[in-house]
């Protein structure tokens, strides 16, 4: 039975060309937002590795590896350590030649409770993950923690009211987001640069508001290569206020408490679960309605 709040803990950190070193800062990370009282803690999108695929070369492909793997090990043992549950972003190698872009969720007494691979693939300039990654094929996904029933998408899954939807509808309390956007470094407008930000932030928090949950999103911070990561990790009541945000730039933990309770509370005031058409949709499966 879960408590009616819950403590969560985003990790928002700059990651370097070293595996193993950024392993270790997410691990001193997860310990200190547990030291603050958090028990789900989600990472950044791809924690391990810079984000590769702003270029399309082959080399990133060393930095693969099996989910549950080596580096969930090291995430499960603190997590049984810390009684934390943990979302960990990574670049999966599923079987020779095949690969993809996957979370891991462990709960808090250590188990490796699934994953999810991300759906939705973009491709397009300094984000050219297709060339990396095949979509998922696990659909959406819930998984139920000692704490709270968490849903996980990750990164261009964000702009998909329909992902969201699905991941609710399946009982998650909070959909969290791992993350890694930011701006081309060439684009030197500060009206595109608030506009786009702005954009990404909507969308999630209508997601919110649309399925009463609480949204997490987990960005990354700093810059790598052509991409200023703008930061700005959130997380929105199921009313879509911003109840915590990071910084721009800064390399943080983003603590915020999550009442549960609320989401009743919103969802019986705010009745759109109950007057969805569900007979009216089925179009919604179609790639465009042509006359």
């Amino acid at each position: 039975m879960h408590s009616d709040s819950v403590r969560i803990a985003l990790v928002q950190m700059t990651c370097s060309e070293n595996p193993a070193d950024n392993l270790e800062k997410a691990v001193a990370r997860i310990r200190d937002a547990a030291a603050g009282g958090a028990r789900i803690v989600c990472l950044q999108e791809l924690f391990t590795t810079l984000y590769f695929c702003q270029v399309e070369e082959y080399g990133p492909f060393s930095h693969a590896e099996a989910i549950p793997g080596p580096s969930t090990a090291v995430l499960q043992e603190l997590a049984r350590e810390l009684e934390v549950v943990i979302v960990a972003s990574m670049f999966e190698v599923r079987a020779r030649g095949l690969y993809h872009n996957t979370a891991a969720v462990i709960d808090a007494d250590g188990s490796y409770l699934g994953k999810y691979r991300k759906m939705h693939i973009p491709d397009d300039p300094g984000f050219y993950e297709k060339f990396y990654f095949t979509p998922g094929d696990l659909g959406y996904k819930v998984f139920r923690t000692r704490y709270a029933n968490i849903g996980v998408l990750i990164c261009w899954d964000q702009w998909y009211p329909e992902a969201a939807r699905l991941t609710a509808l399946r009982g998650a309390d909070i959909l969290f987001y791992p993350t890694a956007i930011g701006w081309a470094v060439s684009e030197e407008s500060a009206e595109v640069r608030a506009s786009q930000r702005q954009a990404w932030k909507t969308m999630q928090l209508g997601h919110a508001v649309a399925n009463g949950v609480f949204v997490a999103a987990a960005n990354r911070a700093g810059t790598e290569g052509g991409l200023e990561f703008w930061g700005n990790s959130f997380v929105s009541d199921p009313f879509g206020q911003v109840v915590a945000e990071a910084g721009h730039s800064d390399e943080q933990v983003l603590m915020a408490d999550c009442d549960l309770s609320r989401i009743a509370f919103y969802r019986s005031h705010w009745p759109f679960m109950r007057d969805r058409r569900v007979d009216s949709y089925g179009e919604l499966t179609r790639r465009w309605i042509d006359e």
